[in-house]
C-alpha cells in the first residue's frame, strides 16, 4: 500500500475516534487488505498521535483466547499500542468509566502486567523475573477507541515460585453483572497461560521488526472470557479461583 495511502486511512482511522458510530471495516472496500496492511496502519496512528504529543505505555495483545477465534474470524492474535489517555488505576479495586463517545463496547477482564525489564528467555520462570507486577484487569473495547481499568497490582517477589506459575494457568475466573454470572474463563485460555502470551507478543514484535516491549510498559494479555456489550448503569467484577490477585469491578456510567 503506498505512504501515501497509509497516511490518509491512518488519519482516518484516528477521526473515528471524535464520533461515536459504526462503519464499514477497511477490508469491505479493499477486498486484499489483510492483517500487513492494518499493521501498516497501525504504525501510521502512532507516530501521527505520538507527534500530536500523545503518550504510548504499552500495548495490548487481542485474541489470545483461541474459543473465541472462530466467532471473528481469525487464527492469530494481534497487537496494538496502548495510550496514556486510556488507561487507569482502580482506586479501591473499584472504578466509574463512561461510555460517553463509544459506539459498541464490550467488556473483557484480562491479566495486566507491567515489565520491570525486557523479557528475553523462552521459560516461563524468566518470563515471570521481567515482570514488576500483575493485576486482574477490564478492558473496554470499542471499535475505535478501548479503554484499559486496572485492579490493585501484586508485586513479583519470587519470579521462582512453581506454585504462582502454575496458577497463573490454572486459575478461573468468573465474570459477573450486578452480581449475575455471565461468563468463565481461565488462565490457559491465553495462549495456554498470560506469560506465554506475552512471549508471543514479544516473538510476534521480533518478526515484524517493530518496537521491542521496554521497561516500564503495560501489557494487557487478552481477555479470559467471551467478550460481553455492556450499557451505562451496570456494574461488572470478577470472582477469582486459584490466583492470589485482588478481584476489581468497574461501574460504568
Amino acid at each position: 500500500m503506498p505512504g501515501i495511502e497509509v497516511r490518509r486511512k491512518a488519519e482516518g482511522q484516528i477521526a473515528l475516534r471524535e464520533r461515536a458510530g459504526l462503519v464499514s471495516p477497511l477490508s469491505a472496500t479493499h477486498p486484499d487488505f489483510g492483517l500487513s496492511e492494518a499493521y501498516d496502519i497501525a504504525a501510521e496512528i502512532v507516530r501521527i498521535r505520538r507527534g500530536r504529543g500523545e503518550r504510548t505505555v504499552g500495548r495490548k495483545i487481542g485474541f489470545t483466547n483461541t474459543a473465541i477465534w472462530a466467532e471473528y474470524g481469525l487464527d492469530t492474535p494481534i497487537w496494538a499500542h496502548m495510550y496514556e489517555d486510556t488507561v487507569r488505576f482502580a482506586a479501591g479495586d473499584h472504578a466509574v468509566l463512561p461510555l460517553a463517545g463509544m459506539a459498541a463496547p464490550r467488556i473483557e477482564p484480562e491479566i495486566v502486567l507491567k515489565l520491570r525489564s525486557t523479557p528475553t528467555g523462552d521459560g516461563e520462570d524468566s518470563l515471570l523475573a521481567a515482570i514488576d507486577w500483575l493485576a486482574v484487569g477490564f478492558e473496554i473495547v470499542d471499535c475505535h477507541y478501548p479503554a484499559l481499568v486496572i485492579g490493585t497490582p501484586a508485586m513479583v517477589a519470587d519470579p521462582r515460585n512453581d506454585a504462582f506459575l502454575r496458577s497463573l494457568k490454572e486459575f478461573r475466573i468468573v465474570l459477573l453483572c450486578g452480581g449475575k454470572e455471565m461468563a468463565r474463563g481461565q488462565g490457559a485460555f491465553v495462549l495456554g497461560s498470560p506469560l506465554l502470551a506475552l512471549r508471543h507478543l514479544r516473538d510476534l514484535l521480533r518478526s515484524q521488526n517493530g518496537e521491542p516491549l521496554a521497561p516500564g510498559e503495560i501489557v494487557t494479555t487478552g481477555t479470559l472470557t467471551a467478550a460481553l456489550p455492556v450499557r451505562p448503569g451496570e456494574t461488572w467484577s470478577v470472582s477469582l479461583d486459584g490466583i492470589d490477585l485482588p478481584a476489581p469491578s468497574l461501574t460504568l456510567a
